[in-house]
């Protein structure tokens, strides 16, 4: 993986770390901040779990139902979605967690400092700037305000932007790496909000940050 890639994925994860409305990071090391961030994943996807094998009961209930009714049974499209939600949820936990677990080792292949550095100096550029990225935003969400995406899908667009607008990042360049993010910490509702909003924001007539 690429520094800038690497740098980015971490940026994400300590932005999580950062509580809205404020302009600077918590004064707590990197390594904090990174390991907060893991616990705070493991702590999703777990839940996410949860919700898997709920589905999976539900199926597993709507199952023992049919079988208990004579002739044909319709409860088969309800088992169909019960087992599609769990699948999905599967899926995406299996994905999160790859990309948690990778992260330290990654880490730790390379130039740390560097990588580092670049995380930081995104970070720092979100929160300082985040009300004109947020009003930027709100501007290509057409009827959507950014507030109702998850926290970790507004964390992926304002870096997104970031890129765009102060670190001269190619748009096509950007955009590709925000839909990685996606693809890696969102589900697949995020995913398709985070494309749509990043094919407005390249068409904005105007990128600068005040």
């Amino acid at each position: 993986m690429q520094s800038r890639s690497l740098s980015r994925e971490l940026a994400l994860l300590v932005l999580g770390q950062c509580p809205e409305r404020v302009d600077h990071p918590p004064d707590l090391s990197l390594d904090t901040l990174l390991q907060k961030a893991l616990d705070s994943l493991m702590q999703h996807w777990t839940e996410v779990l949860d919700c898997c094998a709920g589905d999976l009961e539900k199926a597993q209930q709507h199952l023992l139902e049919s079988e208990l009714k004579d002739g044909p049974s319709s409860d088969q499209s309800s088992v169909r979605a019960s087992l599609q939600l769990s699948l999905t949820g599967a899926e995406q936990v299996l994905n999160g967690l790859s990309a948690s677990l990778e992260l330290p080792r990654l880490l730790a292949l390379s130039n740390q400092d560097q990588v580092r550095r670049e995380a930081m100096q995104r970070v720092t550029f979100v929160l300082k700037k985040r009300k004109a990225i947020d009003q930027l935003l709100d501007g290509v969400m057409e009827g959507w305000r950014l507030t109702r995406l998850p926290r970790i899908d507004r964390d992926i667009l304002r870096l997104a932007v970031i890129d765009l607008s102060e670190l001269n990042t190619p748009a096509a360049v950007a955009c590709n790496e925000a839909v990685e993010l996606a693809h890696r910490f969102s589900d697949e509702q995020g995913r398709k909000m985070i494309n749509g909003v990043l094919r407005r924001l390249q068409n904005a007539p105007s990128l600068v940050l005040s």
